[in-house]
Parts: structure tokens; sequence; C-alpha cells
């Protein structure tokens, strides 16, 4: 089987958390969805691949510019491992969401995971992770599924498998319909006196919120506070109101201080 891992990762926390699984899950191609006017249509998968998609959650939330470039795919049954990573706090209907909109795609969801990784505003919530237990579970999570898919044989689909079969391949996913409401946040960073106008931050956004021939400002309407521009800023010029930064983190602090573990969701194999 090739194994395809499409993921979204502004600021790190989502591709380490696919670089634990992928050693023991080998990833034969990497697609990074965070690519600005990246024609994503090219990519084609049938029942031969296998595509880890991984994401953040935003909001207990898929990002809306995945799911945008998840459907320009032109996807014949490939099989599919969810993971939403998260801050700390939950990810509530990510790992749902991601679900409905992979099969409608043309997916078919063999497994899923929440992972954990270093909450991408406030920080100080999962700081450092994944780290080293982290590693640890990802190992174990990744190995079953690979056994799982294995198990199944080459093909996604088993040719003559009934529906009641395959309902029983399809893991039971947490979530809820309708989903979390989510409406963004109000952390948009900005540039402060040490931005040299390099325009790093407006190349490597994922929405375009950062105009090119002002890469000072921002487009607030566009943003959507994933955080890239302030991890990627090589004067570390742009960042986040403190006072804000502060009262979420008073706000989120009675959910997000105990240490959350890594979930798997796989169907059975029977």
């Amino acid at each position: 089987m090739k194994v395809n891992c499409l993921y979204f990762s502004p600021t790190g926390g989502t591709k380490r958390v696919m670089d634990f699984m992928a050693e023991e899950l080998p990833v034969d191609c990497w697609v990074d969805l965070s690519v600005r006017d990246f024609d994503y249509s090219q990519f084609s998968f049938d029942e031969k691949d296998v595509c880890l998609i991984a994401v953040p959650s935003y909001g207990g939330r898929v990002p809306g510019i995945v799911l945008e470039r998840l459907r320009s795919m032109q996807v014949r049954g490939a099989r599919a491992v969810l993971v939403a990573v998260y801050g700390n706090r939950h990810y509530d209907d990510t790992l749902l969401e991601l679900r409905n909109e992979a099969v409608s795609s043309g997916f078919v969801v063999r497994a899923a995971v929440a992972a954990l990784a270093e909450h991408s505003i406030v920080r100080q919530y999962a700081a450092g992770r994944p780290d080293e237990e982290d590693r640890k579970q990802l190992h174990e999570l990744a190995r079953k599924i690979k056994s799982s898919l294995e198990a199944e044989g080459e093909c996604a689909q088993v040719s003559g498998a009934d529906s009641e079969e395959e309902d029983e391949r399809e893991p039971l996913i947490p979530g809820n319909m309708p989903y979390r409401e989510y409406h963004g946040v109000p952390v948009k960073p900005k540039a402060g006196k040490a931005c040299n106008k390099c325009g790093k931050c407006a190349q490597l956004c994922p929405v375009g919120a950062i105009p090119k021939d002002e890469p000072g400002s921002v487009e607030e309407e566009k943003c959507i506070s994933c955080m890239r521009c302030v991890s990627v800023c090589p004067q570390h010029a742009r960042k986040v109101n403190p006072i804000i930064i502060m009262a979420t983190a008073k706000k989120l602090k009675n959910v997000c201080s105990e240490r959350k573990e890594n979930e798997l969701f796989i169907g059975s194999q029977q």
C-alpha cells in the first residue's frame, strides 16, 4: 500500500505528530495543505492508497481552508486515517466533521486519532507536546493502525463486502451534529517596530491574509489566527496583543491544565 500524508500544520505541531506516527507507519508522499495558490486538484487517490489526513482543531472544528483543498482532490475509494491535533482543551467535533467531509469526497475511513500538540495561541498549554511520552503513545497507535490496514489487504475495499461488514470496519468517531459553532477568535497577529518588511509572513500565510506589498499589516477578515506568521518571522516582529493572550489563558485554565492523552478510534476487522 502507498501511504500519503495530507497535513495542515501552520506552526509545526500537527506535522510533528505525523512525523512520530510515520516512524511506525512510513509515509511515501507528504502533501502540505498550507500552500496558498497551489493546485490541489492535481492529486488523485484510489483504492491502492492510504491517506493520513491530519489537521489542527480550531475551536473544535476543521479549518475551512483545509476542507476546500481536500474537496478539490480526486478520490476513488482511498482508505483514510484521520488525525485531529488539539492544544489540550478538546477536539469537540473536529474528527466527526473531518470524517463526514472525507466520506463525501470519496474516502473510506478506517481509523481516527486525537493527538496533542502545544496550543498555537496560548503556548503554556500542552507546552512542548508532542513530547517523548506522546512519541511512545503515537508509535503504539500507528502500529495498531498499520496492522489493521495490512490485515484488511492491499485493496481499500474488499470486493463483494456487504454494507454491514463495511460499517464494522469504519470506526465510531465522537462528535455532535450540528457541529460546535466557531466563528474564529479575536486574536490577529500584527507586526511591531522590529518588522523589516521582508515579506516572509506574506509569502507563507496559508490564506493570503497578509498583503505582499504591505507585510506589516493584516486583513483581519481573512486571517484564521493560525499563527503561521508569528512562527516564521525572522525578526520575531509579529505578535498577538498580550492582554488578549492573558484573558484567553485565564478563560482556558480550568479545561487546559490537566494533561490529556492521545486517543485511537478504529473499526472492527471481524
